[in-house]
């Protein structure tokens, strides 16, 4: 290859990385430390780390739904260690809102993003509740967005109707628990607007983590305003020309993953976690192909579902947030609660875009709380152990409250 061929994949690959970590962790611009550590043995840890990490290892039982589309999306169950009969009785239709028997907490990720995203919550509520963990089309193991691979964008209506398809197919009966992180929250918000009588007749309850209702094309990724206002003008261009270069954008980002992996530790967390942990987020977003990074983006600076919030007055709530989420910022979470008067807030410190799995003690404790104001709404059965994850004497839990 000519030394300007090289430099245009070098160019490539630190847009890439910097772009294709914008939704779930990233943005242009970040000054990384020089590292003292040679790039061979960086890059056999990260080796290591993915061989012998725990994190992101959970597997339930697969399914598949189609969306309108025709796209595979992808889900898998974790059903309860016991099963607990129903509470109420059984109808022509489905059933009965209140009584109706357990709860189903279905869980939706974030952009560039997986369901394994949801690990530490997948592990504390495995074989307590019946759960649907699912990746978004073009996500982790769903199928590429047919409409989008025909040139349409994407739309954050459209992941509201894939949702649908997916409780049709993983969850066709019984109260639900909609659980969001960031464009997952979003998702369930389209959701909503799209199937106000669905919703009122099954959902019981709803979590909202690092989302937005709208105003995000405000959000300046804790760059400067003149910084921030350039990499509004210039990302939708040069996302367009990277995902019709994608071959050389990916090499590009392999031959740049040091800078990649300081990017995602910036964006996605305020605090030191554990590498393992950092690891799976780098993977995950990894593993997002650029073309499908270009064709998502611009559908967050066209995203405005704070009306349809309204739909979910009255449903037990909880709403949380880093209080240094650089991505979707803590105001935004401010502004859905205040849309929602009876839901928790909690604002979590020290905490950046994926609180879920950097203070998952603190995100399990306020989710089980929530799942157990659900049940107790419906009448829903709901184990003890499971109750017992929300421990209102816990010190941590207490300082993050809102």
């Amino acid at each position: 290859m000519s030394e300007s061929g090289r430099t245009v994949g070098r160019t490539a690959g630190v847009l890439g990385a910097a772009i294709g970590v914008v939704a779930a962790g990233a943005a242009a611009g970040v000054a990384i430390e020089r590292m003292t550590v040679g790039r061979g043995m960086r890059r056999r840890a990260r080796l290591a780390l993915d061989a012998a990490g725990p994190y992101g290892t959970l597997r339930g039982t697969p399914g598949t739904a189609h969306a309108e589309d025709g796209t595979e999306l992808y889900y898998e169950v974790e059903e309860a260690d016991a099963p607990v009969g129903a509470v109420g009785e059984r109808r022509r239709g489905g059933w009965f809102k209140r009584g109706t028997g357990p709860l189903t907490v279905v869980f939706c990720h974030g952009y560039c993003l997986s369901q394994d995203s949801w690990h530490f919550q997948r592990a504390a509520l495995r074989g307590g509740v019946r759960a649907v963990y699912w990746d978004q089309r073009s996500h982790g193991r769903s199928g590429r967005g047919r409409d989008q691979l025909d040139g349409e964008p994407a739309s954050i209506d459209q992941l509201g109707r894939d949702l649908k398809a997916v409780i049709d197919a993983a969850a066709p009966e019984g109260p639900l628990v909609l659980v969001g992180h960031s464009m997952g929250g979003m998702t369930v918000m389209a959701f909503a607007e799209q199937y106000p009588g669905l919703l009122a007749e099954r959902v019981a309850g709803v979590f909202f983590a690092g989302t937005s209702a709208g105003k995000l094309a405000a959000v300046t990724l804790g760059l400067p305003a003149v910084g921030a206002k350039a990499f509004r003008a210039l990302a939708p261009g040069v996302l367009r020309a990277m995902g019709a270069q994608a071959a050389l954008v990916e090499k590009g980002r392999r031959a740049t993953a040091d800078l990649f992996a300081g990017i995602v530790k910036r964006y996605s967390f305020a605090s030191e976690v554990d590498p393992a942990v950092a690891r799976l987020a780098e993977r995950m977003i990894e593993a997002t192909p650029i073309d499908v990074v270009a064709e998502f983006y611009p559908a967050f600076t066209q995203h405005e579902k704070a009306d349809s919030l309204v739909a979910l007055d009255g449903l037990p709530a909880l709403v949380m947030a880093g209080d240094k989420d650089l991505l979707t910022p803590s105001e935004h979470s401010v502004a859905i609660a205040e849309r929602l008067p009876g839901a928790e807030l909690v604002v979590v410190p020290d905490a950046g875009h994926l609180v879920m799995l950097e203070y998952p003690q603190i995100v399990n404790a306020r989710m089980a709380a929530l799942l157990a104001r659900a049940a107790e709404r419906v009448r829903a059965p709901l184990p003890e152990a499971v109750r017992a994850l929300a421990d209102p004497d816990d010190p941590q839990a207490q300082a993050a409250g809102a």
